[in-house]
C-alpha cells in the first residue's frame, strides 16, 4: 500500500497544481518555464560553491588536518565508543551543511547506508544542525550581537545529538529496539 501511494503521489500533485493554475486562469506552462529558468540560475550560482566545498573537504583530508584533529581527539572518541569514521562529519556538521553532506555521502559510499556507520551518519545528519551558520543568520536578522551563550548551548545540543545517534544506532543494531 505504501509503495502504491508513494508512486502515485507526485503525479497527483502535478495534476493538482496544473488544475489549480487553470482554475486561477494562470498560464501554467509559462510559469513552469519561468521557474525552471530561475532554477537553472540558482544551480549555476551554487555549483562553484559546491565545487569549492568538495575541493576543500578533499584538501582537508589529504593534507592531514582532519587526521591531526582525530588523533588529538582519539582518547575522547575511544572513551565515548564513537566510530572514528564519523568524526570528520561530527567536526564539520556544526560549521557547514554542504561540507557535512559531502562527507556523509563519502561515508555512505564507503560503508553503505545499511551498515552501522551508515545508520549513525544518517541519524547525525537528521539530529544535528549547521549551528554556526544558523546562529549567524538568525541573530543577524534580529540584530543580536552577543551570541556566546546561544552558541555554547547549540554546540552542546549538537554534541548530545551525535552521542545519542551513536548510542541509539548501536542499540538498534544489537536488536534491543
Amino acid at each position: 500500500m505504501i509503495n502504491y501511494v508513494s508512486s502515485i503521489i507526485i503525479p497527483i500533485m502535478i495534476v493538482m497544481i496544473v488544475l489549480y493554475g487553470i482554475l486561477e486562469k494562470q498560464k501554467v506552462f509559462d510559469l513552469f518555464i519561468q521557474g525552471a529558468t530561475e532554477g537553472i540560475g540558482i544551480v549555476a550560482k551554487l555549483f562553484p560553491t559546491l565545487l569549492g566545498i568538495f575541493l576543500a573537504i578533499g584538501l582537508l583530508r589529504s593534507s592531514g588536518v582532519l587526521e591531526f584533529l582525530l588523533n588529538f581527539l582519539n582518547p575522547i572518541i575511544s572513551f565515548l565508543n564513537i566510530p572514528k569514521e564519523i568524526m570528520p562529519l561530527a567536526l564539520l556538521r556544526p560549521i557547514s551543511g554542504s561540507a557535512s553532506l559531502g562527507i556523509a555521502t563519502d561515508i555512505m559510499k564507503e560503508y553503505g547506508p545499511d551498515s552501522l556507520t551508515g545508520m549513525i551518519v544518517s541519524t547525525i545528519m537528521g539530529a544535528t544542525e549547521t549551528t554556526i551558520y544558523t546562529i549567524a543568520v538568525y541573530t543577524s536578522i534580529v540584530g543580536i550581537k552577543k551570541i556566546r551563550f546561544v552558541l555554547i548551548a547549540a554546540l552542546i545540543a549538537d554534541f548530545v545529538g551525535i552521542i545519542l545517534a551513536v548510542f541509539l544506532c548501536r542499540l538498534m543494531s544489537n536488536g534491543f529496539c
